[in-house]
């Protein structure tokens, strides 16, 4: 059964570990941010119509059953075409896992404009992803003699814009048992509680109601401190509180354990968009840890594709197999055992046993050579000919070790491990963020009888030279080849990425600054400025200048979320 909206927004919610109802205070910056909710300003909006709100958050809900003859097929459609192969699980009891797939090209949704000033406030790494949809699956085997193959196997799944993965898992609990229980009539429900949400808000605290229960959820800013989340008081008695982190909430400690002692290098991996595959016993780990591998370069966002369960029937199978060419910078996660032997020419594999308890201890094993792989069944591991560019942190291993032997609690474990990648991440990028500062023009260049400057190119060999005196040596102890890390990094998807948004932040600030020039310039204010009309008396090129610009300024002004745009509008209204 599929069950839509339409499309799109972005973000992301992570839930954290259960909280109960004892109080939790809150800032009051958080209090005053509190969203209306249902019967609200926004649910009295003109310009949402019907299913808009669920839209934000959901492009549809699917139920997938398991035929004999034709294997997973979706058993009822509404609104949207979904289809996918990912959506079944060999494991009996319930189960619940994430993928992710390309977006058809050519696809736009009608809410696009709407939901895109969302993205303005929100971290790097939770915006809407343009070219994927997540899926969101909790899975059902359960014995059944009455059926023809002996088992009743079916899947819920939410098909999402959105990586809020914790929060979508969260919202699974709560809506799939029901489903599986009451059936259609329970998703019916479901979709318009959905439908009178709030849209998702960066820096607001969203009253979600579903099925008989409350969820206040947080979206985070990018304003926000990293690595910090931030708890909502609850006082209804049905409440289930999620919050929202600028990190997935995932259970890192948990996701690394068979790699644990080579978290640094699978770091530098990440860092540098190498090809890796995961090799896991089930779709919930294999989700989990390539979940977990995305997140830990964190803020920084991970700009190459990746799979957190990929199998034979996704449409990219031919093109991430093939050996005609080199593999391309994705991130797999599989489960099987085919994958074994058509991804043995992969230079980076992660073999992943079945996940113990952050509590239990862990052997320490070497980086083994990739002809050792031979079938799934092998040893867990890192199987890779990769060298390290950074010299083993030692201090982060002895902390987690000791964590274990004195049962240091697994979210305290979590909080360590996340708290370690965050400070290696932003050392790194600090050096990087300086250097492209430096690129923009002084602000007394800036003038407004003419274009915004532009910003200096970004030279390879002018940046390397800053490294000597404001590299990560100011803020990381670890030793190493920086320099090549660097260098490798510049020619990687990431950098690109990361270089292209900010590029596009600064050309904003730019034009920010050129409204605002031209703001003074045409400010009533005799101590700011002349005013409109002194600007008459202005040579005619100048004056012509301004005026042949005009559209184009009152355009830029409109785009700009500032104090002073209305103002300025009303200016250069006047100034025509």
């Amino acid at each position: 059964m599929a069950l839509q909206g339409s499309e799109e927004i972005e973000e992301q919610l992570a839930e954290p570990e259960e909280v109960g109802d004892e109080d939790v205070s809150i800032s009051p910056a958080e209090e005053i941010t509190l969203t209306v909710g249902p019967g609200g300003e926004e649910d009295t909006d003109p310009l949402l119509l019907p299913w808009d709100r669920f839209s934000a958050w959901l492009h549809c809900i699917c139920v997938v059953g398991f035929d004999l003859e034709l294997g997973q097929a979706v058993e009822v459609q509404k609104m949207t075409t979904f289809v996918s192969s990912s959506c079944l699980a060999g494991c009996l009891g319930d189960t619940q896992f994430c993928f992710r797939f390309r977006q058809a090209s050519g696809r736009k949704s009608s809410l696009g404009c709407f939901l895109d000033q969302f993205d303005r406030d929100a971290p790097v790494c939770l915006k809407r992803d343009q070219g994927h949809y997540y899926g969101y699956v909790y899975f059902r085997q359960v014995r059944d003699k009455s059926l023809k193959r002996g088992y009743f196997q079916k899947s819920l799944v939410l098909i999402s814009k959105l990586p809020y993965v914790t929060f979508f898992h969260s919202l699974l609990k709560l809506v799939a048992p029901e489903y599986f229980e009451k059936q259609e009539p329970c998703l019916e429900a479901a979709c318009n509680d959905i439908d009178r949400w709030p849209t998702p808000h960066p820096g607001k605290i969203l009253v979600l109601p579903i099925m008989g229960t409350v969820m206040k959820v947080r979206i985070p800013t990018c304003y926000d401190k990293p690595g910090t989340s931030q708890l909502v008081q609850s006082t209804q008695v049905r409440m289930r509180i999620a919050v929202a982190d600028t990190v997935p909430s995932l259970p890192l400690c948990r996701c690394f354990h068979p790699v644990f002692f080579h978290i640094q290098m699978l770091w530098e991996l990440v860092l540098l968009g190498e090809a890796l595959v995961v090799m896991a016993p089930s779709p919930a780990e294999s989700s989990d840890t390539v979940l977990a591998l995305v997140s830990c370069i964190s803020p920084l966002r991970y700009c190459s594709d990746f799979r957190p369960y990929f199998t034979i029937h996704d449409n990219e199978f031919k093109e991430y197999t093939t050996r005609t060419q080199a593999p391309p910078s994705v991130i797999l996660g599989v489960t099987n055992p085919f994958f074994a032997k058509t991804l043995q020419h992969w230079p980076h594999i992660i073999r992943i046993g079945d996940m113990k308890q952050a509590g239990e201890t862990v052997k320490q094993m070497k980086v083994k050579k990739l002809k050792n792989l031979k079938t799934l069944d092998s040893k867990p591991g890192v199987y890779s000919a990769y060298k390290p560019f950074l010299n083993k942190d030692e201090d982060i291993i002895k902390q987690l070790q000791k964590g274990v032997q004195q049962k240091r609690p697994s979210a305290a474990q979590n909080a360590i491990l996340r708290r370690y990648f965050l400070e290696l991440t932003q050392s790194f990028i600090i050096p990087l963020e300086r250097y492209v500062a430096s690129l923009m023009p002084l602000q007394k260049n800036i003038s407004p009888w003419k274009s915004p400057p532009q910003l200096r190119p970004f030279l390879q060999e002018d940046f390397m030279k800053t490294l000597e005196k404001a590299g990560p040596q100011l803020t990381s102890p670890l030793k190493g080849d920086w320099m090549g890390l660097y260098r490798q990094f510049l020619r990687c998807p990431n950098f690109d990425g990361w270089f292209r948004n900010r590029r596009r932040e600064m050309m904003k600030k730019l034009e920010a600054l050129h409204l605002e020039a031209v703001c003074e310039e045409v400010s009533n204010d005799e101590s700011r400025g002349p005013s409109p009309r002194v600007l008459c008396a202005y040579p005619e090129t100048n004056c012509n200048s301004l005026l042949l610009s005009f559209q184009s300024l009152t355009c830029k002004v409109l785009s700009h979320q500032h104090t002073w745009t209305h103002w300025l509008y009303s200016k250069l209204m006047a100034c025509r």
